[in-house]
């Protein structure tokens, strides 16, 4: 199939199921709104039921801003707005959803034995590190590990090159997992790798998301994997359905090779993460390398994911070996998702941000925060800790960037320093705190990372790796221009409006 009939057909699958959603959400609102029109006592109960549910969403647990956004849709419509919040807003997800991870996770977490004499040196290392991983551990069910070497890549150049070189050496497995699977350069580079592979008899098997790849891959890409002997699952197929689970999205990458080797990070399978193809300027990613002991931790998500996507259990004693490294401080690889009420994601960002002493450096694509991680920043800002922030300059999203740049003045006001990546797009997801704390992972600060999507990172303490981190923050500097509070307070009007505006709904993003 040619390039042009391939994008024809993925457009048309993509306009076919927005459309059929669109006339489900317009039969939805004529139905209601008719029923009501034509009744006084029925328009009556749509008004008192419409208050009850926004005195029900006040009294609920969870994030302020997100109520705020679907109070005032219910306001704007009634009994419409109480249809669509009851099929999306209503919770995190379905109960069958959640029973159905829990069971996954009950076949692998309890094979994650913490050796208590690695929970103990932390302990003694730092109290207030160690209350970290306390923290991580217990709300993401994952050890701290020793015995663990870490090698911090970027930009996506270097990660691919790594990769292709760790895929190759591989003797028994590689299992993959990403957000975007994307044909192209980089894909051809690892397929030729994992082709070569299952001709010696290395089992291979691939997850990616079908929204973020949707538009990436041509019409057997799927079938012509699996007849090389490669096996894939596609998470949350697009369908034109009012389903509360079609907003919530896979946005992990995860490569274990052999439960020796594992890579996470923010990049994905795609040229324009290894700048092969320009789409926003300068394409900056991230990512890690981990081998040794906390490769089990990868290897447990990936399985989880599969039995979850494809109902298929396996046997981890199959795929676990006793691989160790030197030990180079600790690492505490951990995932968060929506099927629980647990939010390790946000969490571990805002503990890195209480406990710190000297400094906490970030880079992240968005800047969609609620007004608890605002007042975290702020704090920390006011407490004499050197914040800084990166954001991209040129954006991905229209709709994005000025909800991003939307929380600049009242950080700024704080103390906090805001830069943005004139280059192109920062991708990278990196929280580097003290010389001594670092993240590396796929969890941006927005809402999407911290409420609807699954995500990991690794958390690493007492790392050689930390520093090569800061030391790639202070390079991203070098190459970012500084908001200044006094010219971001001239910014045209026209800005700020449409900053206000989107900003109602960014929850929503």
């Amino acid at each position: 199939m040619s390039p042009r009939k391939r994008g024809i057909r993925i457009q048309t699958r993509i306009i076919v199921s927005a459309l059929l959603l669109l006339l489900q959400l317009v039969f939805l609102f004529y139905v209601l709104y008719d029923i009501t029109a034509k009744s006084v006592a029925l328009y009556a109960v749509s008004m008192i039921a419409g208050t009850a549910t926004v005195i029900s969403i006040l009294n609920r647990r969870g994030n302020p801003d997100h109520k705020i956004a679907w109070i005032i849709f219910i306001l704007i419509f009634p009994v419409f707005g109480i249809s669509v919040f009851l099929l999306w807003g209503g919770g995190r997800v379905m109960p069958h959803q959640r029973k159905k991870m829990e069971k996954c996770e009950s076949h692998y977490l309890p094979y994650l034995k913490e050796d208590e004499k690695v929970r103990d040196r932390l302990r003694y290392y730092d109290m207030f590190h160690s209350r970290q991983a306390d923290y991580l551990s217990g709300e993401s069910g994952y050890p701290v590990y020793g015995n663990t070497e870490t090698e911090f890549l970027c930009p996506g150049e270097k990660i691919l090159e790594k990769l292709l070189c760790e895929l190759s050496l591989a003797k028994k497995y590689i299992f993959m997992e990403f957000f975007i699977l994307s044909e192209g350069y980089m894909w051809d580079e690892i397929h030729k790798v994992l082709s070569q592979k299952v001709k010696e008899g290395v089992e291979v098997r691939i997850i990616f998301d079908d929204f973020g790849s949707i538009k990436r891959q041509h019409k057997n890409f799927i079938s012509n994997l699996r007849a090389e002997g490669i096996s894939v699952s596609v998470f949350n197929p697009i369908k034109p359905s009012m389903n509360i689970f079609m907003n919530n999205r896979s946005h992990r990458k995860i490569v274990v090779i052999d439960g020796k080797t594992a890579f996470t990070g923010g990049f994905n399978i795609g040229d324009e993460y290894i700048n092969r193809i320009v789409r926003f300027g300068h394409w900056h990613d991230s990512g890690i390398m981990l081998k040794g002991e906390a490769v089990r931790s990868f290897l447990a998500m990936f399985l989880c994911m599969w039995e979850f996507t494809t109902k298929q259990e396996l046997d981890i004693n199959a795929y676990l070996t006793d691989y160790k490294t030197e030990n180079d401080g600790f690492v505490l690889p951990y995932c968060d998702d929506p099927l629980n009420d647990k939010n390790p994601a946000e969490g571990i960002y805002m503990q890195i941000l209480n406990t710190a002493q000297r400094y906490v450096y970030i880079t992240s694509p968005y800047l969609i925060i609620d007004n608890t991680m605002i007042s975290i920043l702020k704090m920390a800002a006011k407490s004499d800790i050197d914040v800084r922030i990166v954001t991209p300059y040129i954006p991905d999203k229209w709709y994005v960037h000025p909800v991003t740049r939307y929380n600049y003045l009242e950080l700024l006001e704080a103390g906090v320093r805001i830069y943005e990546y004139t280059p192109g797009f920062i991708h990278s997801k990196l929280f580097v705190s003290d010389d001594k704390i670092a993240t590396v992972g796929t969890v941006n600060m927005d809402y999407r990372s911290f409420v609807f999507h699954f995500e990991c990172g690794a958390w690493i303490c007492d790392n050689s790796t930390v520093l090569d981190i800061k030391k790639e923050f202070q390079q991203v500097l070098s190459k970012s221009e500084e908001i200044k509070i006094e010219e971001w307070k001239k910014r045209p009007i026209g800005m700020r409006l449409k900053q206000a505006i989107l900003h109602i709904f960014a929850p929503f993003m």
